[in-house]
């Protein structure tokens, strides 16, 4: 198993993470840059959902995202953050990983 390190912040409060969760961001925003043209191998990702807005930093570079994408990684995003117990309300979700 590959070595990770995941941070989720949730209006800039950092959420503690068991295991599984860890596995599950992982899995999921990996599966969301596989699925965009040209991301390439992953080492790093900043992830961050704003409002209507977000920005992907994969390996130190801002990733382009058209507004469809934006739309599906947002709401994909804000549903899986949103189950978490300690987040009540969302206005930003910054998520981290490092491999």
């Amino acid at each position: 198993m590959e070595s990770r390190q995941v941070s989720l912040l949730a209006n800039d409060a950092p959420i503690e993470l068991n295991n599984f969760v860890e596995g599950y961001i992982d899995h999921v925003v990996s599966g969301i840059l596989a699925s965009l043209r040209g991301t390439g191998e992953i080492k790093s990702i900043d992830l961050t959902v704003e409002g209507d807005q977000v920005s992907i930093i994969l390996n130190n570079a801002a990733v382009p995202i058209n507004p469809f994408t934006t739309r599906i990684i947002r709401s994909t995003i804000v549903g899986m953050v949103s189950s978490l117990k300690e987040v009540r309300t969302i206005e930003r979700i910054k998520v981290s990983i490092r491999r």
